[in-house]
């Protein structure tokens, strides 16, 4: 059953599942979100992605109105995406920022870190804080300044950190059962009718390796 954690007219905000498409595909987010609703015709708008691997808080337009301005937050960069990841080992630094030059090879559906600027060449920057160390890993809370594809993944894994549980881009054998080890935890955002102010938090699932840090940070 999905998890919705709140709807009016305008948007629907919930928890997007492990494995599931973003996007207005069968099974998609957009269709489990109508199946919730109780509402099989409905236009469910996308507005932002997570990787189709990836869990945690997504919101969806139910108006067009609402899908522009929520897309126009995006652009302007008040619309604010948190996440926590697990990766392996431990950064250098506490907290810092991670930029780079990512490229996307299309045929193999990969990103990687391109060493100089060239067609289909784009910035990437986040900035990360360093939540806890267990078992040889950390629980990073990361704040995305762009929102590049599999973003994240690619610039942790580049420096050595590649997170747990991440199939493509870590040379580690993970336990079989893991999914990635990265949720969208925070989402803040203005409510695109009435501009309040709308924050929202879930905290990731108590599996491994997520569950060897319970009880490791404040909430």
């Amino acid at each position: 059953m999905l998890d919705i954690v709140y709807q009016d007219k305008d948007l629907v905000v919930c928890v997007k599942p492990f494995r599931v498409l973003s996007t207005d595909e069968p099974g998609g987010m957009p269709d489990l979100i109508r199946e919730a609703l109780g509402r099989p015709h409905e236009k469910i708008r996308t507005v932002h992605r997570l990787d189709q691997v990836v869990g945690g808080l997504m919101v969806y337009a139910r108006t067009a109105e609402a899908a522009g301005e929520l897309s126009r937050q995006i652009r302007a960069g008040s619309f604010a995406k948190d996440y926590e990841a697990v990766v392996h080992w431990r950064p250098r630094d506490d907290a810092g920022t991670f930029r780079d030059l990512l490229g996307r090879d299309e045929r193999k559906r990969r990103t990687y870190v391109a060493k100089e600027p060239g067609k289909g060449i784009q910035e990437a920057v986040l900035h990360y804080e360093v939540l806890a160390n267990r078992r040889g890993h950390s629980l990073v809370r990361i704040a995305l300044e762009t929102g590049r594809t599999h973003q994240i993944r690619v610039q942790f894994a580049s420096r050595g950190m590649p997170l747990a549980g991440d199939r493509k881009y870590s040379k580690y054998p993970d336990p079989e059962g893991w999914e990635i080890a990265l949720w969208s935890y925070r989402l803040d955002f203005a409510h695109p009718t009435t501009g309040e102010r709308m924050v929202f938090t879930m905290d990731p699932p108590e599996t491994e390796p997520w569950k060897w840090f319970v009880g490791s940070v404040p909430r």
